[in-house]
C-alpha cells in the first residue's frame, strides 16, 4: 500500500500530519510513504517506485496536478484514491476523495427542497469554490425541482435585495464575506444555506450565521478525530488530515476482508468516513453522506443527514 504526500517542500508539514493521521487508523507495515515534494514530476516519481514495490493501492496525492501524473503512471493497473476535491481530475480508477462543491451543493439544496423551498439565490463570489457550486446548482435544479439563479458578487458589492424574494439564498464561500451576507440577510425572510466553508466556531461568527443550514461532515466525528489526533502527536490536525485518516481505514476494512484492490473498493455499499460515509463510483467519483447542521450561537447541531451524491 503507498502513500503519495508531501513529505519535503513547502508543504511538508502538511504532509507528515496526513501521514500521521493515515497510520493513526491503520498502523499496518504495509502503508509505505513516498514523498512527492508537492509536484507533479515528483508525484510522478513516487508513483513509479509504488509501482515498482507491487503496491495493491495508492493513497494520495494531494493536488490536482500531483494526480494526473499519478493517473498516468497507474494507467488503471492499481486504484488510486486521490485527496484532490478537483472532479476533472477523476477517471476510472482514479477516485476523487475530496470534500467537492458538489457533493455539498447537491445535500444543502436537496434537504431545502425538502423544507419547502423551491427557488434560490447562488451568490458566486468569483472563488473557485463558489464558481464550481454555483455550476453543482445549476444541474440539479431540473432534478430536484428548485429554481436556481446565480449572482456573482464581487468584493465589497452588496447581495441582491430582498425585493427579489428568493426562498433561500446559498453562499457557498468562506471568510467575513459570508458573515456580511449573512447579516445583511437578518429580518428578510430569506434562508440562509452554506456549505462546509462556511463553519466557523467564533461566537461572532455563530450569531452572525445563527439559524443558517449548512451541509458539511458532521463536526462531532471529526472533533472525536482530532482528539485522537492530538493525543497521540500534538497540535491540530486539518481536513486533509481528517481525509488521510478516512483513507487509511478504508484500507484497513478491505485488507481485512482480503480484498485489496479495485474490485474489493467498488464493492463496498458505504465505509464508514468521519468526513461522511462514503460509496466508490466506477467513473472515478465518490458518493459521501453529509450532516446537515443548523448553526446557533450555542454551535451546530445535526437536524439530517444527506444521501451521498
Amino acid at each position: 500500500m503507498a502513500l503519495l504526500l508531501p513529505l519535503s517542500g513547502s508543504r511538508a508539514a502538511l504532509g507528515l500530519s496526513m501521514r500521521q493521521a493515515a497510520l493513526l487508523a491503520d498502523s499496518g507495515p504495509e502503508i509505505t510513504a513516498y514523498d512527492t515534494g508537492g509536484t507533479a514530476a515528483g508525484a510522478a516519481l513516487a508513483a513509479q517506485n509504488a509501482l515498482k514495490a507491487k503496491a495493491a493501492m495508492i493513497l494520495g496525492p494531494v493536488t490536482a496536478e500531483e494526480a494526473s501524473a499519478v493517473t498516468a503512471q497507474a494507467a488503471g493497473r492499481v486504484p488510486v484514491i486521490a485527496f484532490s476535491n478537483n472532479a476533472v481530475v477523476r477517471a476510472p480508477g482514479t477516485f476523487i476523495f475530496g470534500i467537492t462543491p458538489s457533493q455539498v451543493t447537491s445535500a444543502i439544496l436537496r434537504y431545502a427542497r425538502s423544507r419547502g423551498v423551491r427557488n434560490v439565490v447562488v451568490i458566486d463570489d468569483t472563488s473557485p469554490w463558489s464558481a464550481a457550486a454555483a455550476l453543482a446548482a445549476g444541474r440539479i435544479q431540473g432534478e430536484i425541482g428548485i429554481d436556481v439563479r446565480v449572482v456573482t458578487v464581487t468584493p465589497g458589492q452588496p447581495l441582491p435585495s430582498a425585493g427579489d424574494a428568493p426562498d433561500a439564498v446559498l453562499l457557498p464561500g468562506s471568510g467575513e464575506a459570508v458573515l456580511a451576507a449573512a447579516r445583511n440577510l437578518k429580518a428578510t425572510g430569506i434562508q440562509l444555506l452554506g456549505t462546509v466553508q462556511a463553519l466557523d466556531h467564533r461566537p461572532a461568527a455563530l450569531e452572525a450565521l445563527d439559524d443558517a443550514w449548512i451541509a458539511s461532515p458532521d463536526p462531532a466525528a471529526f472533533g472525536k478525530f482530532a482528539g485522537e489526533f492530538r493525543a497521540r502527536h500534538g497540535g491540530d490536525p486539518g481536513a486533509l488530515a481528517a481525509l488521510a485518516y478516512d483513507a487509511g481505514a478504508i484500507v484497513k476494512v478491505l485488507r481485512e476482508k482480503g480484498a485489496l484492490g479495485l474490485a474489493g473498493l467498488l464493492a463496498e455499499t458505504s465505509y464508514t468516513c468521519i468526513t461522511g460515509n462514503a460509496r466508490f463510483r466506477t467513473d472515478g467519483s465518490v458518493a459521501r453522506e453529509l450532516a446537515i447542521l443548523v448553526a446557533s450561537p450555542e454551535g451546530y447541531k445535526p437536524v439530517a443527514v444527506s444521501q451521498g451524491a
